[in-house]
């Protein structure tokens, strides 16, 4: 038995007798008592009452398969969802799961992940109930190489997803973050989105795309972090993981499609109206650790950045580079 298993009994409302978790779990009240122990790890705090029980110190909105396929509707017969209570990454496991033919639509999500990664192999932070982690499986007919803005396409399924829940202060840096606005300016880290392709030249392929959005933020979510980050919750936002979940993976069922067929030249335009740092004075931060100061004009039919420094108008790649607003000097942190 593990931590979830309980976890998934108790509230924040009310206290649970031990007694009571361990008949409904089959198992002794030290089984209980011990499988809580991990909690801490999970970064959820667990009150304890002699003679009352266990409480959730704060609520937390679970996964749940069945209420995800229930928000798609009609677009659920795309998506094949499984829910994990702990995971290593659910990019890395989805990878293994592609290259084990595994079909298109696969999603996984997880409640934790000991492992989650970001771009440049940095790590992923989040809390049980605090940040909805989950990948998903495409493949498209089409090589590798004619999926390039690919990141930028799932950026804006993100940014269409929050709109429709009335997050309005939410948008995108290139090439793979999401940020929450404040007062006209960037405020910190919202998500971020890991991509990870295989496949012939020209095609078939198969992408993995993960992302990860923060509803709340613990000490556990901020840990370690050297950049601002931000929630949901700063910006109103009270509703579940599943509907988020839900709202992504449609937008993505409907933008997909048209990615293959039509690239990604026909949402430049609307990936720059979401761009927090269009036509704004950046720096690109190179491997060697050097920064070229310019402007960010915006991107061009493949998503590359169109970036105008003292050498003149230049086409830049993701690669090893990042972008950073010229107020922002704090290293990267991992997405």
């Amino acid at each position: 038995m593990n931590a979830f298993s309980v976890l998934r009994l108790l509230s924040a409302d009310s206290f649970t007798p031990g007694p009571v978790l361990a008949e409904a779990l089959g198992v002794s009240r030290a089984s209980v008592s011990l499988a809580l122990k991990s909690a801490a790890d999970l970064g959820l705090e667990v009150q304890t009452l002699k003679g009352s029980g266990y409480r959730l110190a704060h609520p937390v909105q679970w996964l749940d398969e069945v209420a995800v396929a229930r928000e798609l509707g009609a677009a659920a017969r795309f998506f094949d969802l499984k829910v994990f209570d702990q995971i290593a990454s659910t990019n890395s496991a989805l990878v293994l799961a592609a290259q084990q033919d595994a079909p298109s639509g696969m999603v996984y999500a997880a409640e934790h992940q000991s492992a989650g990664r970001g771009r440049l192999g940095r790590r992923w932070h989040g809390a049980v109930g605090d940040t909805l982690m989950a990948s998903l499986l495409w493949r498209f007919n089409v090589g590798v190489a004619d999926l390039s803005g690919l990141s930028l396409v799932v950026g804006i399924a993100l940014v269409r997803a929050l709109k429709q829940l009335g997050i309005t202060e939410a948008a995108l840096k290139w090439p793979n973050d999401l940020l929450a606005i404040q007062q006209g300016r960037a405020a910190g880290k919202l998500g971020g989105i890991l991509i990870e392709l295989s496949g012939d030249t020209l095609g078939p392929s198969a992408v993995v795309i993960g992302f990860g959005i923060n509803l709340h933020l613990s000490a556990v979510t901020t840990e370690g972090l050297t950049q601002p980050a931000a929630a949901l919750a700063d910006l109103g936002y009270r509703g579940d993981r599943n509907t988020l979940l839900a709202k992504v993976l449609r937008e993505l069922s409907m933008l997909l499609p048209d990615f293959e067929q039509h690239g990604f030249a026909p949402l430049a335009g609307e990936w720059e109206a979401m761009h927090a740092h269009q036509g704004a004075a950046v720096r690109l931060h190179l491997p060697n650790g050097s920064a070229i100061p310019g402007r960010a004009l915006g991107v061009a039919a493949d998503g590359a950045l169109r970036f105008l420094g003292d050498e003149g108008l230049r086409l830049v790649h993701a690669g090893e580079i990042s972008l950073r607003a010229v107020e922002d000097s704090a290293p990267g942190a991992g997405t």
